[in-house]
């Protein structure tokens, strides 16, 4: 998390002014309404004077020329077209940051969804949820309410200011001379305030990101039994922010106290010295009245600028924290129109690979890795955990680039291929499904969004899948649950089988697909990718013979290097062979 303390300065405002390009196409409304504030503002600021004159004219000594019964028509006048002009100024800034901040908020996920694999690696899932929720809700908050409350107290502030000078220039020095006590001292409480103010937020988001790595993780909560741990954690965190929240509210309680015995102080003062004028017959009983009231509005427009000036430097920090990922290159850049995609053949060529991940880059996953995939043909790679087969998918679906050698298809390098039309010819079937909280139907059409009713029954019949999900009362409407946690294992695998075969891919990927199934599912997934795999490239990865026997090649890789290749009976034939070992091993286990 960003711990550095954010202040306004003319870089900041430079780099949050960017922000701006999203309200551009709403400027009409934001000057209008702007121009509708500063109205409404100068508008308010005639009740002081009218109500001193209505004071002065009750006593016989008005200057208006006015009958004192015409002031409660002028008073109702300005609440109405102060009203009028509140009600437009409103929602025309509810339209600017409505809009604004929702194309916002589309750029910024799809910056966020569009990046690469290690940027999701390096940053944690609360964060970049914080980012769309709460720094955008704050820069909401700020063109919607903020920045007018900071321009409407500028505007009362300015003009009661000229007005009092030019009313009673005398009492308006005496009141003027606790003006730079009050800008200093909010200046100096406004940086504190900013800095606990951060802190608070970034307890907050830390809260935040307990919840959802443990909602997300609850399976493996539940069976460790750390139900105790996660709410411990939970109410630790939760304390530290409150303790932020609390230290916060004491200083911006004894910043208020400041300001409201400075106010009063001087109001009290001003009070008295303006009735000694009155008594000496150097100012008129209404003019006092009308000299107390501003007074009243310019001490409270200089206590709410501290305030505003905080939410105002909270809202830059948070739009430089969005610009940061907004500035960042895409992995993908998304055309919109619907366009087809290039078919490729599905010849693969791993040439002298060699992989270290950025995160660990003294350790060489890969070593000098060599294979060929061609076209309809099977190959599979066996090994111990952590022997590299995973970093092969990864480097073939250009999650990573290899530090050493090429990888090629079709015989071209793959960066020469746009990388989203690559990967729409590539589909994995993996160990762990994880499917998405909505309807069957919506999660075997995620394999091809625009498919129809038909193509989906066809693909569920081919993963033999259909059987089960017609004996759900609610057959392709119904609901998997978060993370599809309401089927089976074998029914999540048969469900992103049929994904895949949907999608049509000229590349398979099957990673770990059947280990942890029992053997009836097995059967019945197993048949399911041998469908799907008719055909069309495959790369396998698996233990179970039953999914790498009729492999047309087999790699046996051992800390980062093939140790051995072969077809099944090939490698079974071999003395002292790791792969006859890892069979061995296998048959006694079972």
């Amino acid at each position: 998390m960003e711990t550095s303390r954010k202040r306004i300065s003319w870089e900041s405002i430079t780099r949050s002014y960017r922000i701006y390009r999203f309200i551009k196409p709403h400027r009409g409304y934001f000057l209008f309404g702007m121009l509708f504030l500063v109205m409404g503002s100068g508008l308010f600021m005639l009740f002081p004077a009218a109500a001193g004159e209505m004071a002065n004219t009750a006593v016989g000594k008005g200057s208006w020329n006015i009958d004192l019964k015409q002031f409660g028509w002028i008073f109702f006048g300005i609440l109405v077209v102060q009203g009028i002009l509140s009600y437009y100024r409103t929602t025309f800034f509810a339209r600017v940051s409505e809009f604004g901040i929702a194309d916002l908020r589309k750029s910024l996920y799809e910056k966020i969804i569009t990046q690469e694999l290690s940027y999701f690696e390096s940053h944690r899932i609360g964060e970049l949820t914080s980012r769309l929720t709460a720094d955008v809700e704050q820069l909401q908050a700020a063109f919607s309410i903020t920045l007018a409350e900071f321009i409407r107290q500028l505007v009362v502030l300015i003009g009661g200011i000229i007005i009092i000078a030019w009313m009673t220039p005398h009492l308006a020095l005496t009141m003027l001379l606790t003006f730079p006590v009050i800008v200093i001292s909010s200046i100096f409480f406004g940086k504190y305030v900013r800095k606990l103010s951060k802190a608070r937020q970034d307890s907050l988001a830390n809260t935040n990101i307990i919840v959802e790595e443990s909602l997300q993780s609850f399976q493996n909560v539940k069976a460790f039994t750390n139900e105790s741990f996660e709410v411990t954690r939970y109410s630790n965190s939760i304390d530290q922010m409150v303790d932020l929240s609390m230290k916060y509210a004491k200083v911006r309680g004894l910043f208020f106290i400041f300001i409201i015995t400075v106010l009063f102080g001087g109001l009290f003062f001003i009070l008295w010295r303006g009735a000694m004028l009155v008594q000496q017959g150097e100012m008129e009983v209404g003019d006092l009245f009308s000299f107390i009231i501003y007074t009243g509005i310019i001490g409270g427009a200089i206590a709410g600028l501290g305030n505003l000036y905080t939410a105002i430097a909270g809202a830059i920090g948070a739009t430089e924290r969005i610009q940061e990922i907004l500035d960042r290159d895409q992995e993908i850049q998304l055309n919109h129109s619907v366009a087809s995609s290039q078919r490729l053949q599905g010849n693969v060529a791993f040439e002298s690979v060699g992989f270290s991940y950025p995160s660990r880059p003294e350790v060489q996953v890969l070593k000098d890795i060599s294979f060929q995939l061609e076209r309809g043909k099977r190959i599979a790679f066996v090994g111990a955990s952590g022997a590299g087969k995973s970093t092969i998918v990864q480097l073939l679906m250009r999650f990573y680039k290899p530090e050493t050698g090429k990888i090629l298809m079709d015989g071209q390098p793959v960066e020469a291929f746009d990388l989203k039309e690559f990967r729409s010819n590539i589909a994995i079937v993996p160990q762990e499904i994880l499917l998405f909280g909505g309807t069957i139907r919506e999660n075997i059409r995620y394999g091809k969004p625009d498919a129809t009713d038909e193509e989906i029954m066809e693909a569920a019949k081919k993963s033999n899948a259909l059987e089960f999900i017609r004996s759900f009362p609610d057959q392709f409407e119904t609901i998997v649950g978060e993370r599809g946690v309401k089927l089976s294992g074998g029914q999540r695998q048969r469900i992103a089988i049929a994904r895949a075969i949907l999608k049509n891919p000229a590349i398979l990927i099957l990673d770990e697909a059947t280990s942890s199934l029992d053997a009836e599912s097995e059967k019945l997934v197993q048949d399911a990718l041998d469908v799907l795999m008719k055909d069309r490239s495959s790369l396998i990865i698996a233990h179970r013979l039953s999914t790498i026997r009729e492999a047309d090649c087999i790699y046996v890789l051992h800390k980062g290097q093939i140790a051995e290749r072969g077809t099944h009976d090939e490698l079974i034939s071999k003395d002292q062979g790791t792969y006859k070992a890892l069979v061995e091993l296998q048959m006694e286990s079972a």
